[in-house]
């Protein structure tokens, strides 16, 4: 029987200051979606509006009751929702050009601030659950960036007890017009599927997001601590 009423409710974010996994300059595990089709389907539907909930920048604070009440409606139907994280040691991307680490030579700096999800029944068997996840940065234009255009590469990857069954690396494209240096991009919307079953809800799921970086810029942030 079909559950009546709103479907929808709010992700809440986990402030995860120290947790290092999975690592933010790993590559996607090797056969992840060949080996475990069945376990989690990514797929990116069009522009539909997420719910925006906000994370301080910097210490990356959970989302306040307040925020959750919002944009969540009470309903004893609605499904349980995974959990949502973004990693410290990936919150950062500052990237150079060259050997240099002046000022000079900084192409990028980007920081991650906040994740608007929700997440739904996909359909009425209630055999899976669809989160829907935007990921919301900001862009500042160093003097050693070619041109006013660039690619910042993200992930979100989806886990069960400490085992990755998805990730995928994703591109935020940013256009700088003239004379602007500082840009705040959300990206598409991106959707994931979740089996579910009486034993198993979608809160044994770990949703994580992170800027992709190189081994030095994750061993730079590491060094630094969070911003």
């Amino acid at each position: 029987m079909a559950a009546i009423g709103s479907l929808d409710k709010c992700l809440p974010l986990i402030s995860e200051l120290r947790m290092r996994f999975p690592d933010p300059a790993s590559p996607p595990p090797p056969g992840t979606r060949a080996s475990r089709p069945q376990r989690v389907a990514t797929r990116r539907p069009g522009a539909i509006p997420g719910l925006r909930m906000g994370l301080r920048t910097g210490i990356l604070l959970a989302a306040t009751a307040a925020a959750l009440s919002a944009c969540a409606k009470p309903d004893a139907f609605a499904p349980a929702c995974p959990q949502l994280s973004l990693l410290s040691d990936g919150a950062d991307l500052t990237r150079f050009t060259g050997n240099g680490r002046d000022l000079t030579d900084l192409v990028l700096d980007a920081h991650l601030v906040a994740v608007p999800a929700s997440c739904h029944w996909a359909d009425d068997t209630h055999k899976r659950v669809e989160a829907k996840l935007q990921i919301t940065m900001t862009v500042n234009r160093g003097p050693a960036m070619p041109g006013r255009a660039i690619d910042v590469p993200y992930f979100v990857a989806v886990s069960e007890n400490d085992v990755i069954f998805d990730k995928q690396v994703y591109s935020g494209r940013v256009d700088f017009p003239a004379n602007t240096d500082r840009l705040t991009l959300t990206t598409s919307e991106i959707s994931l599927l979740l089996p579910v079953s009486h034993e198993k809800s979608a809160a044994a799921y770990r949703i994580t997001v992170s800027f992709q970086l190189t081994p030095e810029e994750l061993a730079r942030n590491r060094a630094r601590g969070p911003r």
